[in-house]
């Protein structure tokens, strides 16, 4: 399975307004370089918890359908599917009807039998448009998550010589993974 991100969120789930009141910066000398860290920060959580925060369109490409009948979607939690494409030993695609797909907050559910199929090629002959977040509002994500960006802006702010050297993924602030670590997925 592969999978690509087609569309990122509209806007990020913390604005350049609350979290310069939240570091307490009046002037506009380091606005550029805070928008920079909301971005850092929100694709860090992304990262770490698998999950989109804001709504964002991805695509999931297999070779075949899993004979389990349950699509693992590596970006959660599912908003819906957009769209789903065959594409057959020519090169062709083949929308396929949604109708007959079930989702599940991180899986898509398959039909015994998925009605519009052609004879599929060989290699990465499904492609499975999904659209994932909590939803397409700031507000929508969990107060925990939108804590643990302005934390983890306000610690990369405050020690940028660190994150230069180090990079800012290898830099957080005590207590974070404690604000995230209730919406990190758990592989079993």
């Amino acid at each position: 399975m592969i999978s690509y991100l087609l569309a990122g969120p509209a806007e990020e789930p913390v604005s350049l307004v609350e979290t310069k009141g939240f570091l307490k910066v009046d002037d506009i000398a380091d606005d550029a370089l805070i928008t920079t860290l909301i971005g850092a920060a929100r694709m860090h959580v992304e990262g770490v918890t698998g999950r989109a925060l804001l709504a964002q369109s991805w695509r999931v490409v297999l070779d075949a359908w899993p004979e389990s009948r349950v699509v693992k979607l590596p970006v959660s939690p599912f908003i819906a599917v957009t769209e789903i494409n065959a594409v057959d030993g020519a090169g062709a695609l083949h929308a396929i009807p949604l109708a007959q797909f079930l989702g599940e907050p991180d899986r898509l559910l398959l039909p015994r039998s998925v009605a519009g199929m052609p004879l599929l090629r060989e290699r990465q002959g499904i492609e499975i448009d999904y659209v994932a977040g909590f939803g397409t509002e700031p507000s929508d994500v969990p107060a925990d998550i939108r804590q643990a960006l302005l934390v983890l802006v306000g610690y990369w702010f405050e020690h940028r010589d660190a994150v230069i050297v180090a990079g800012s993924g290898a830099v957080v602030p005590s207590g974070f993974d404690r604000l995230v670590a209730g919406h990190k997925r758990v592989r079993l």
